[in-house]
């Protein structure tokens, strides 16, 4: 899949996430991009997606954790 691919399928989960789900959706779709996002920068996701710089920090944490999910037997691309 392509960067600007996998950047509009996030924007349009979100843009159809209701709001009190944004984040959490959010956090899922890091997780379940995480091959395609290896190796972006927190700037680079966060223009991509339309997302405030302020989200890359969120960027980082899922990116973290989803090598300890992966360890411990989840497939991201199952979500």
């Amino acid at each position: 899949m392509k960067e600007n691919e996998f950047y509009g399928c996030i924007r349009q989960i979100l843009a159809n996430a209701p709001r009190n789900q944004y984040t959490a959706e959010l956090h899922l779709q890091m997780i379940k991009y995480a091959d395609e996002l290896g190796n972006i920068t927190s700037k680079e996701f966060c223009e991509g997606v339309g997302l405030k710089k302020s989200f890359g920090t969120e960027f980082s944490k899922m990116r973290n954790l989803t090598k300890r999910l992966r360890a411990a037997g989840l497939k991201p691309e199952l979500l």
